[in-house]
């Protein structure tokens, strides 16, 4: 959602701060702001509605010289986008500037008795409480930091909050149940809502813990609980690279991440295949013996990823399913003991995700995060976490995080079943049109698993897609169709396409579209189907029924497999890939295809309208 960056130390702050929410953009995008503890003055507070781009003109050519300060870019949720709705707030005075990130559910109480008191407030969001309450407990005679702490006592709901007080240079802030990281420069300390704001600064971070409250002053930091007492956080060294960070010769991140994939799935398998057997450090042989079914919970690309999951699990005969985070945690399906649920979460703060994760360990439930972030709400609120290692995703559609997510849960799907004794579930009989037969190989997946970096960079480097985009670039609405962990790739694809072209495009079951989708398909839609080199068959039939009314298809399957190229109109082809991590390399050909037609369009490709890359609240 929005994004917060907080400095604190020697030298100006403004610059660090543009450069940070420079970085945050991805997080949020209708408004900017920033407020600036002025070393000859008051709070400075300069805020736009529009990118970062409206904010750093209205700052050109002003100097507003002081250490200390706070900013902020902004994804609507209570008031429209607006110069007055953007953030940082203030009270009446303006000697109290915050930024928050959340959602504060009693705000409408505490305004109605703050308006009593006499306060005057001039947006619709629910922030803006927070520094009028601050204020009150000033004037009562609080100092700063027992004002921070009156005001955050009142509220109710999820948040991260960075506040300035004029005459004083430090900054406050505390989190409940929405993502803040401190990072310690050597001039100057920051706080942030993800690490990239201040990666070009520092790699040294402290991950806060709901309910931590910070004070940052000059070039030093304490924390404390709730009540001041202090608290010791370790101190981690992040292991993502500044120019990760930048898009360097790229028009877009998204571009960058795509081409990427390569890297990411080398640092996401690096070490954890050893011949026979997945190398798991966090699991080692035995450690899921325990294990009798599994559950995903996950949202989004995730949610793809936590079904690509689940089929490899029940292949291996281990029941597995997925279920979306925000139905599981109002509507919890039973588990026992012995029920391992996976929150697959990229960011590791997805408040829905997160939300199961609690509903799970009420259960009584063993739980396992699966996620990119060192640190995060999820690695530290599971039991056990497995690390994608994928590096930092700016982008808003999620790409090398999606391969790297499938790629780990491919390695943590052969310890449950190796474990727990699993076996293929399917026989030969299930072979379908392609280099392999039905059953579930383990050596040939975790070989084919050690040469997928290689496979998805051949597709990287194909033109295929971007021919494509421009060839159907007319049609009406665009379906995606697959079998297997092709059906979870079929959404994937479907859902990136979506999403930054504004196009109307679905993904099916490749059986289903016979059962009501197929009313819907005409010369105008193009229907893309995803083969994998199993039950490849089946999917053709429903290949030539949309064929059969007119409709253009579009095959993405192995290079190899003849008589597909033949059926379809046009093919995308990947390398020989074992048909449970087909659906991988098919992926990137899906998200260069979404990429080229967002393009085409000039469409807003790592910001897409009304969407943000990390929800942090329900």
């Amino acid at each position: 959602m929005c994004g917060i960056i907080a400095r604190a130390g020697i030298g100006d702050a403004l610059e660090e701060l543009v450069v940070g929410l420079q970085n945050l953009e991805y997080r949020g995008y209708d408004s900017a702001g920033v407020a600036v503890r002025r070393a000859d003055g008051p709070i400075t507070v300069c805020k736009r509605e529009g990118e970062t781009d409206a904010l750093e003109a209205a700052l050109s050519g002003r100097a507003l010289p002081g250490g200390t300060g706070i900013g902020h870019t902004r994804w609507s949720t209570h008031g429209a986008p607006s110069d007055a709705n953007a953030h940082p707030h203030t009270d009446d005075s303006g000697r109290v500037a915050v930024v928050h990130n959340g959602i504060i559910r009693n705000h409408e109480s505490l305004r109605r008795e703050l308006r009593e008191a006499g306060h005057r407030f001039r947006s619709e969001t629910d922030t803006e409480v927070v520094p009028h309450l601050v204020a009150a407990a000033l004037d009562d005679g609080a100092d700063p930091e027992s004002a921070f702490r009156a005001a955050v006592a009142r509220l109710e709901g999820s948040y991260a909050l960075a506040m300035i007080v004029d005459e004083d240079d430090a900054v406050y802030a505390t989190r409940r149940g929405s993502p803040l990281v401190l990072g310690l420069g050597t001039d100057a300390n920051y706080l942030a809502s993800d690490v990239p704001a201040f990666l070009e600064f520092t790699d040294r971070v402290v991950y806060l813990e709901d309910d931590d409250v910070v004070v940052l002053e000059g070039n030093t930091y304490r924390i404390t609980d709730v009540d001041g007492t202090p608290v010791d956080r370790p101190i981690e060294t992040v292991e993502w690279d500044a120019s990760d960070a930048r898009k360097g010769v790229y028009n877009h991140f998204m571009r960058k991440e795509i081409d990427e994939q390569p890297v990411s799935l080398r640092q996401t398998l690096e070490g954890r295949i050893d011949g026979d057997r997945s190398e798991l450090t966090a699991f080692p042989p035995g450690s899921l013996s325990d294990v009798d079914d599994v559950v995903f919970v996950a949202c989004g690309t995730s949610y793809h990823a936590a079904m690509y999951g689940s089929t490899l699990l029940r292949r291996r005969g281990v029941p597995a399913t997925a279920l979306r985070a925000n139905e599981f945690a109002h509507d919890p399906m039973p588990v026992s003991e012995r029920t391992l649920v996976i929150a697959v979460t990229q960011s590791g703060e997805t408040a829905d995700t997160l939300a199961s994760l609690r509903v799970a360990n009420d259960l009584s439930a063993r739980t396992l995060a699966v996620t990119n972030v060192v640190g995060s709400s999820a690695a530290r609120g599971a039991d056990e976490a497995l690390f994608i290692r994928a590096g930092p995703e700016i982008g808003v559609a999620a790409t090398k995080t999606f391969s790297s997510q499938v790629a780990a849960l491919a390695l943590l799907a052969d310890r449950i079943a190796a474990d727990g004794g699993g076996a293929d579930a399917y026989g030969d009989e299930t072979a379908g049109v392609g280099d392999h037969g039905g059953a579930y190989d383990p050596d040939s997946v975790r070989s084919d698993l050690e040469s997928l970096p290689t496979a998805v960079e051949t597709v990287v480097n194909d033109a295929g897609a971007a021919r494509l985009a421009t060839q159907f670039a007319d049609a009406e609405s665009y379906f995606f169709i697959g079998r297997g962990v092709g059906y979870p790739v079929a959404l994937e694809g479907a859902l990136k396409f979506k999403e930054i072209t504004y196009e109307h495009a679905e993904g099916f079951a490749a059986g289903e579209l016979k059962h009501g989708p197929l009313a819907l398909v005409t010369p105008a839609t193009v229907v893309i189907a995803v083969f994998t080199g199993r039950n490849d068959e089946l999917t053709l039939h429903n290949v030539r029924e949309a064929q059969s009314r007119g409709a253009p298809v579009v095959g993405v399957g192995p290079a190899s497999a003849t008589t597909l190229r033949e059926t379809v109109d046009e093919y995308l082809p990947f390398p020989r890939t074992d048909p449970n991590l087909a659906g991988i390399p098919a992926n990137v050909h899906l998200q260069l295809l979404a990429y080229h037609a967002a393009e085409i369009r000039d469409r807003a490709i790592d910001k897409p309208r009304n969407l943000a890359k990390s929800v942090t609240v329900e």
